[in-house]
């Protein structure tokens, strides 16, 4: 090559640069607002327009390339493919582990990255589910066990729903001193949505008390704007004080932008501005234009759903000004440049996560190690488990050995020790929940067990009381799974089963079939180990006579079969608490449509229930010391007294005295202790200035309050006062 065709490509490579970057808003020393401000000015109105849908058009006169606003990761990449597939988040509530839900989730961002730079070579990231924006986490709050989306919340606790949602966006966006943000995560459903799903698209949550908003159904999503700085909001199918949340200034104006500060985007739940004024939903507004523009006046930036495009028939008709929806575009696109979405691509680390991250190993680990952790133990008559024992070590030898001379033996000696049974012994896709991933293998419950006790006999699933009892033969132990699955319970779903409606419940018993087997199978004399798999609580009162002991397994993921197995076996010692309440029956419920809090959750809740929030029991024996409270630390003893290595999950609860309409008590800080067989250790807890936030009905907000208060841990109660 000669000088002058040297100094030519160079001039060629510099021109080039120089067209690549012909305006601001395409030079990545601006920032993300300043760039988004340049490129809005230079927009046509269809153009804007075209952005504020969940499938982002592209627009390539200005090289604006194609954007979807709509994936999913419940509980790992969701609807897009293989992914590692965890426990679903009501499972991951049950650990009460924050720092194994903010790893869970780093490993699903990493998961994400990867699936969209493939997308990025395939010239797919347009497409549903390809993109970098994540409608997740769900924190609304499980107030009532008959909502079928329950499973996707965090349970029934504000404080464990936000310190479990703060987790969650900080996996999925990275470090909030990146340069470039890992993904966009989404706060939902705001607000006041708890079901029910079958009226979703036209209740009013109307008349809430205001304490009962801001201490309950408001607390998690201020922690995850104000905190978290998460990215997006998802405004709610309801109604709230008569208007659609989408179109309510007071949720989306006076209470998140002003009160909390919020900057970033709003995006409508899919077709929630269609309920504005379809005849299935608010009769609301009169027609498709009235509605869209009273949404983005509202401050809904992104709709999911196909009504945007008449927001140009409202600027003509004067409906809303242009002015107001190129604020709404501004934010959409500050969040696509923070991405770096219009960025050369090699100036983005996340863009360089290889391909090897998606289901590799250390994922498949932290699956197996989020579902052990999951499995709550509930019932454990004359501690039946562990199950590991030396008459069952010396049935899988003899199983072996039998093995080896017939490679398919019947049974060993004439009987089965073990015989494992019921709908979701050998049912992956149960285990998966909602929203879910595809995993490249899942563990069944028939395939741990058997892992771990090889002479265990499987029998099919049949309804038939008579047959499955037969089946079970001279099995002296049947580990039944059972409960109920993601086809029965979730997202408004045409349901036709008695107990169940529209994807909700209306009554929270097992099954009248499995309540039957698991009673002949106790009268037959068996020993009954019920696994119980749901996405919520579940009515037990007769299986308190007919089982020996009870897991309970939610839908556990991918490893969930192994991990039910290695508790079953000992391998495992069970740490997992309640993040919800297990009524008796609903008759200890108050009305299902009733928002207010009264009665509803351990915070209200006055009755007795068959187990309590927080409940779990253990292999271990721990003993709480004499708790002390200085200078905002509480501090005890903590004794394991038993031959176990085990984890005690340590809640600590306030209540204020003199507080006659709030809660009973509220949880307010969690800390899981390891504790060695035989020994003990000292434990310390800070309890912040902010664990004494309580509502003002002075100021009627949320502020830290001096004042008398009670503190418990454990079966330990101490006053003390705040000053």
């Amino acid at each position: 090559m000669t000088k002058k065709t040297s100094i030519l490509g160079l001039l060629l490579l510099v021109v080039c640069a120089a067209q690549a970057q012909r305006y601001p808003y395409q030079n990545p020393n601006l920032s993300p607002k300043e760039r988004a401000r340049d490129l809005c000015q230079r927009l046509t109105l269809e153009e804007k327009v075209g952005l504020m849908m969940n499938h982002s058009r592209a627009v390539e006169r200005l090289d604006v390339p194609v954007f979807q606003w709509w994936s999913e990761a419940l509980h790992g990449v969701g609807r897009n493919g293989n992914a590692t597939v965890f426990p679903i988040t009501m499972g991951l509530a049950a650990t009460f582990d924050t720092m194994l839900v903010e790893r869970v989730f780093t490993a699903v961002s990493d998961e994400a990255r990867v699936k969209f730079n493939q997308a990025q070579r395939l010239g797919t990231k347009g497409e549903m589910y390809h993109g970098l924006s994540f409608w997740t986490p769900n924190i609304n709050i499980f107030r009532d066990p008959r909502w079928g989306r329950g499973q996707e919340t965090y349970g029934e606790d504000p404080y464990l729903t936000a310190v479990m949602g703060k987790s969650v966006v900080r996996g999925l966006q990275g470090p909030q001193d990146a340069p470039y943000q890992k993904l966009l995560a989404c706060a939902k459903h705001y607000a006041v949505h708890s079901g029910p799903e079958w009226s979703r698209h036209r209740f009013d949550a109307e008349n809430i008390k205001l304490r009962d908003l801001h201490e309950t159904y408001l607390y998690a999503f201020r922690a995850l704007v104000k905190e978290a700085k998460v990215s997006e909001v998802m405004c709610a199918y309801n109604r709230f004080e008569g208007k659609p949340c989408c179109g309510s200034d007071r949720l989306l104006q006076q209470i998140l932008r002003d009160e909390w500060g919020f900057d970033g985007l709003v995006t409508s739940d899919c077709g929630a501005v269609d309920d504005f004024w379809m005849d299935h939903g608010h009769h609301y507004s009169k027609g498709k234009t009235e509605a869209t523009s009273q949404a983005v006046i509202a401050g809904t930036d992104v709709e999911c759903g196909g009504s945007y495009g008449s927001l140009r028939d409202g600027v003509r008709e004067g409906r809303i000004k242009e002015e107001t929806i190129d604020k709404s575009l501004c934010r959409l696109l500050e969040a696509r440049f923070r991405l770096g979405d219009f960025d050369d691509p090699q100036l983005n680390p996340w863009n360089r996560i290889p391909d090897d991250r998606l289901c590799c190993q250390e994922h498949n680990d932290l699956a197996l190690e989020a579902a052990r952790k999951s499995i709550v133990l509930l019932r454990n008559e004359k501690n039946i488990l562990p199950l590991d024992n030396e008459e069952l070590r010396i049935k899988n030898e003899e199983f072996a050995t039998a093995r080896e001379a017939d490679s398919r033996p019947s049974m060993v000696n004439g009987q089965w020790s073990m015989a494992i049974m019921g709908p979701n012994a050998a049912d992956q896709e149960m285990q998966w929940g909602n929203y879910n991933g595809f995993p490249l293998h899942t563990i069944t419950m028939e395939e741990g067990i058997r892992s771990i006790c090889p002479s265990a006999r499987f029998i099919p699933w049949q309804k038939d009381v008579r047959q499955q009892v037969e089946a079970a033969g001279d099995a002296q132990t049947v580990i039944f799974c059972g409960g109920i699955s993601p086809r029965l319970e979730g997202e408004e779903m045409p349901v036709d089963e008695p107990g169940f409606k529209g994807g909700d419940r209306t009554m929270i018993e097992l099954p009248q079939t499995q309540r039957d087997i698991l009673a002949a199978l106790h009268e037959a004399g068996k020993r009954v180990v019920l696994v119980l798999c749901s996405g919520s609580a579940i009515g037990l009162v007769p299986e308190q006579q007919t089982t020996d002991a009870i897991l309970q397994a939610w839908y556990g993921g991918q490893a969930g079969g192994q991990a039910v197995a290695e508790v079953l076996f000992g391998r495992v010692n069970p740490s997992g608490r309640l993040p919800v309440t297990f009524y008796r029956n609903v008759d200890q419920l108050p009305d299902y449509e009733n928002y207010d809090m009264e009665g509803h959750t351990y915070r209200f809740f006055r009755g007795e229930p068959l187990y309590p929030f927080g409940y779990g029991l253990s292999y271990s024996r721990f003993v709480y010391g004499k708790a002390s409270y200085a200078d905002g630390r509480l501090s005890f003893r903590l004794t394991n007294k038993s031959k176990r290595d085990g984890t005690e999950t340590v809640l600590v609860y306030l209540t204020r005295e003199g507080d006659t309409d709030g809660p009973i008590r509220t949880l307010r800080a969690i800390r899981r202790v390891d504790v060695p067989a035989g020994t003990a250790t000292d434990v310390s807890i800070q309890l912040p200035d902010s664990a004494f936030e309580w509502w003002d009905a002075k100021s009627n907000a949320m502020r830290i309050l001096p004042g008398r208060y009670v503190i418990q841990v454990g079966n330990q109660r101490l006053r003390i006062t705040k000053e």
